[in-house]
């Protein structure tokens, strides 16, 4: 495929992960010059193309939230003094972080594209932050005007654009799904599984969340099913990941005596496939608060490996609808966690519905691949 001459676009993103590399990869294929502006390139399978120029800006700290937000603000600023310096020819295509950083499109006059796929400020009533708040009543305001400004705006799934639509016409989004950090998988039996080996799991069914556990998370309703199999010692809830809330959880693992309930860190990126594939059902949260806005990536990666998952949202959120449209998956609201514990029940003694889902995931896996990276280059280049 020919590049377009005399086309130079940035991508920005100050923390940058598969996603960002697949897009850098994909618009290099058509650009004939491509650059990045983030803080740290995390490369998990898919390297990127060495052509490819880098700006390195401040790195996005996690915690706690007041480093968090002055990493976003610095971060703000450096991205402000690059466009207007270094890039102010460059056509731009806004990923992810900082959050607010798309709205800079209101301060610079390239042609501003952006990917949204957490949709603030919506998202920070998961955080106490109300609609009369005077910071999201600024943002949802300079929502309008940004993505009116918008030569291209992107998101990955109906129910987010649906959420995307109180600031702008829905003609003007373009849905696109984002695809999973696996895809070429290799499936490991699990007797030769090294995580399953080393952490003396043979013989469990493994109920597992891996992810964030910070104040968001809601991780709890992991423990609080895990409570209602405490006497059951063939399924085994696991939750691999880290945040404030953790030693919490574990002191209330340790006070109710939960032998069935288990934590670790997070494994290293040689180990994570190892881990996921280890699971016999993945967990995945949504805060209904913000159902609309935001779909989980490890959702994707459990439909690699062929997992079937327990979706724990609402059912207005994009997990709902990919549990229905796939059969890969059962959601349940919060106050549905007898259901949820039911359907765990069910699935770990029928090995045929198992399997079933387990097929389905492998299926809902195929509309997530790397090929929809050249999709989203295809749609931006379509006039």
């Amino acid at each position: 495929m020919e590049k377009i001459n005399n086309r130079k676009i940035l991508i920005i993103n100050q923390a940058s992960n598969y996603l960002t590399v697949g897009f850098c990869n994909a618009f290099y294929e058509r650009f004939e010059d491509v650059s990045l502006i983030t803080g740290s390139v995390h490369v998990q399978g898919e390297e990127m193309n060495p052509s490819i120029k880098i700006d390195y800006i401040n790195k996005w700290v996690e915690r706690p939230a007041k480093k968090k937000l002055y990493s976003y603000l610095l971060a703000l600023c450096k991205i402000f003094w690059l466009l207007k310096t270094r890039y102010r020819k460059h056509e731009i295509f806004f990923v992810s972080l900082p959050p607010m950083a798309y709205l800079l499109n209101l301060l610079v006059k390239n042609k501003f594209s952006m990917v949204i796929w957490d949709v603030y400020p919506d998202i920070l009533k998961i955080t106490g932050i109300q609609e009369k708040n005077v910071v999201y009543k600024i943002w949802s305001y300079l929502n309008r005007l940004s993505f009116k400004k918008t030569y291209k705006l992107f998101t990955i799934g109906d129910r987010v654009a649906d959420l995307i639509e109180q600031y702008v016409e829905r003609k003007k989004i373009i849905i696109l799904p984002i695809w999973s950090i696996f895809q070429e998988v290799i499936q490991t039996k699990k007797s030769a599984n090294p995580f399953i080996i080393s952490n003396n799991l043979k013989g469990k069914f493994i109920v597992q969340y891996s992810g964030n556990i910070g104040l968001t998370h809601k991780v709890e309703v992991v423990v609080q099913l895990a409570e209602m199999f405490k006497n059951n010692d063939k399924i085994l809830f696991q939750i691999i990941g880290r945040g404030p809330r953790m030693e919490i959880l574990q002191k209330v693992v340790e006070d109710k005596k939960m032998e069935n309930c288990k934590f670790l860190p997070f494994q290293s990126d040689e180990m994570f496939p190892y881990s996921l594939a280890a699971a016999d059902i993945g967990i995945v949260i949504l805060d209904s608060l913000a159902s609309k806005g935001s779909v989980p990536s490890k959702s994707l990666n459990l439909m690699s490996y062929g997992i079937p998952s327990l979706y724990i949202a609402a059912k207005d959120s994009e997990l709902n609808m990919y549990a229905s449209k796939f059969g890969n998956a059962k959601c349940f609201s919060e106050s549905e966690l007898n259901l949820a514990k039911d359907f765990i029940t069910q699935i770990s003694n029928d090995k045929k519905q198992y399997e079933q889902m387990s097929e389905s995931s492998l299926i809902a896996a195929k509309y997530f691949t790397r090929s929809n990276a050249d999709k989203f280059v295809d749609k931006y280049l379509d006039e």
